[in-house]
């Protein structure tokens, strides 16, 4: 029950009664009316900004159409009182029954309450996320990535979007053949021979120690002696196959299990592949062209060349400049693999594509958005999520790297030393592009600073009102349905749970919001304050008997705010579920 989109109908009927009075003129776009709650909650508990973006439109003064849109909203029952504030904002207050009612939709369908069915958004959308060079195992920054992407497609799937899950493994290139190279010497080094320090440019970590093992096994000495072109490509699709693995079990660890890996190899296949078919497509419909690009502002960098290259027009489509496709030595550049690899998802039915990458991919963003616009026609949509660095601490010191890594900390020995529900809310409980420092021992404290902790607490402690109301009344049934059929919710009048009830009806909006915001950490911020509620108000009980919730000389309080609970506890665990965090029924 989403109280916001039903009073945002309520709003939109408001308009159209005084279409049809003539006081105002019809056709009015009602796109941005939006049903939100009001930025000061002593205002009421909805605000609309109808008046406000309707009266230019309506060619009147907002604050007279606020009042106007006011008068016929006080004709609802449900509205208690409907004043315009500042220049035509609309604050509603709502009869109590409404909260009531949210509680006893939550209690029905806890499961469905704060979600939208599955599917029932149009168009299919597609999160690219991690995405980690397969050359080692993850980082720490990697994690924040990962964990971002995954919450994102867990609350757009909560919202009633068809999501696929995918990761985009850079497995041509470079930096692969780098990673070959690593390997070989590993393998050599398994095989008796004295390797010493790992050359400048390779990979030092001992994570390759294994794969050298794994093909000294395979192959014996025969890799042993032969030119770099014949064991390369073996030594390579062992090493890849073995790092993702290792990725693979790295991300198991966070709970995060994509749809998809989808191969950059595969891209370039017969005849220059997926790659060679989109500049065929760009040239058939005059985006392709032969020309020079004028020098790049500031600095030159070193790879810059004054030559006629193939361009694509994507200054057409919202770039800063048109963009090479082609090397100079004829090869296909990373941004042609890159614009095949998204006009695929395209094929395959996305509609909508979300990237998550790091921060330092922030000029990539205007061309693929671009591109993207370019080769789909228009009919789907790029959004590019950057995600900022973290600095791991402990008791607010930077953390040495890892041994086992040789040049980062990875995040597997994060997660074996905090735990995977700490790592995955802490990297939430930060704006993706803001930077995070995720101190270690901080995210392990039991205290109200550490929001993972007091959010899981909050869900622990409302199954422990339930223990504690069985073992007190064990001839009373608490269950939902039970409490569903006969909790008498008109004793609920303490501010205390007034706040609590607005909390549990602002959560299906707040899932809303965020998935259209592309912003999982609102998810994160609104349990935070629900769980606040929830303490402050228990606390209040250990002062004030007549507000416990659970008192067995009242059985008629207990039962209703049981019911209260109950719907809390969904909105608790619903919510951590979108962040991929578990809901706990007792802490340790």
């Amino acid at each position: 029950m989403n109280i916001f989109a039903l009073f945002e109908t309520r709003v939109r009927e408001a308009v159209e009664a005084l279409i049809a009075s003539g006081t105002l003129p019809s056709g009015l776009d009602l796109g941005r009316v939006v049903v939100e709650p009001p930025r000061d909650p002593s205002h009421g508990d909805l605000a609309t900004n109808a008046a406000l973006v309707l009266a230019k439109e309506a060619k009147t003064n907002p604050k007279a159409l606020g009042e106007a849109l006011a008068a016929e909203l006080r004709a609802d029952p449900r509205v208690a009182e409907a004043s315009v504030a500042g220049p035509g904002f609309i604050n509603l207050r709502l009869v109590p029954e409404v909260f009531r009612d949210v509680v006893r939709a939550a209690l029905g369908d806890p499961k469905g309450f704060a979600r939208t069915a599955p599917g029932s958004r149009p168009g299919k959308v597609n999160v690219e996320y991690v995405s980690a060079n397969p050359t080692g195992p993850m980082h720490v920054g990697h994690g924040r990535g990962a964990v971002f992407g995954d919450a994102l497609a867990n609350l757009l799937a909560a919202a009633g979007r068809d999501v696929t899950r995918e990761y985009y493994v850079n497995d041509a290139g470079a930096q692969v053949d780098v990673l070959a190279r690593s390997a070989h010497l590993r393998y050599r080094e398994a095989l008796g021979e004295e390797v010493g320090p790992v050359p400048e440019g390779l990979y030092p970590g001992d994570y390759l120690k294994p794969v050298g093992a794994r093909l000294a096994e395979e192959h014996g000495r025969a890799l042993l002696g032969r030119p770099e072109q014949e064991w390369l490509p073996v030594v390579r699709e062992t090493a890849i196959a073995m790092m993702m693995d290792l990725i693979r079990g790295d991300l198991a660890a966070l709970g995060i299990h994509h749809d998809v890996f989808f191969s950059e190899r595969s891209l370039h296949g017969a005849n220059g592949g997926a790659v060679a078919a989109l500049l065929d497509d760009l040239r058939g419909r005059g985006l392709v062209y032969e020309g020079r690009l004028p020098p790049p502002k500031g600095q030159l960098p070193e790879d810059w060349e004054d030559r006629e290259q193939t361009l694509f027009r994507t200054l057409d489509f919202g770039d800063d400049t048109d963009r090479p496709l082609l090397k100079s030595d004829g090869s296909y550049t990373y941004f042609a693999s890159d614009i095949a690899y998204h006009r695929d998802k395209y094929l395959r039915g996305a509609t909508e594509m979300i990237d998550v990458l790091g921060a330092d991919h922030g000029g990539y963003v205007k061309r693929m958005q671009a591109a993207v616009k370019a080769v789909t026609g228009g009919q789907a949509s790029l959004d590019v999520k950057l995600c900022q660095l973290v600095r791991l601490l402990r008791n607010g010191e930077p953390v040495k790297m890892s041994k086992r890594a040789g040049e980062f900390v990875t995040l597997r020995d994060v997660i074996d030393e905090v735990g995977r529900d700490a790592v995955r809310f802490m990297m939430l409980y930060r704006k993706n592009d803001a930077t995070l420092d995720f101190d270690l021992a901080k995210v392990v404290e039991q205290s109200k600073d550490n929001p993972v902790f007091y959010v899981q607490y909050a869900h622990a402690r409302c199954r422990s009102a339930f223990r504690q109301a069985a073992a007190a009344m064990p001839d009373e049934d608490f269950s939902p349905a039970s409490l569903l059929a006969d909790a008498d919710l008109s004793v609920l009048t303490d501010p205390g749970e007034i706040e609590i009830m607005r909390l549990v009806a602002q959560m299906p909006r707040v899932v809303e919001a965020a998935a259209a915001a592309h912003e999982p950490h609102r998810i994160a911020f609104h349990l935070y304050e629900t769980a606040s509620s929830l303490h402050g108000f228990w606390n209040k009980g250990k002062d004030l008997p007549q507000l416990r919730f659970v008192n067995p000389t009242d059985r008629k309080s207990t039962r209703a705010r049981l019911a209260l609970v109950e719907a809390l506890t969904g909105v608790l665990a619903s919510g951590l579920s979108i962040l991929g965090v578990a809901a706990p029924d007792e802490m340790r």
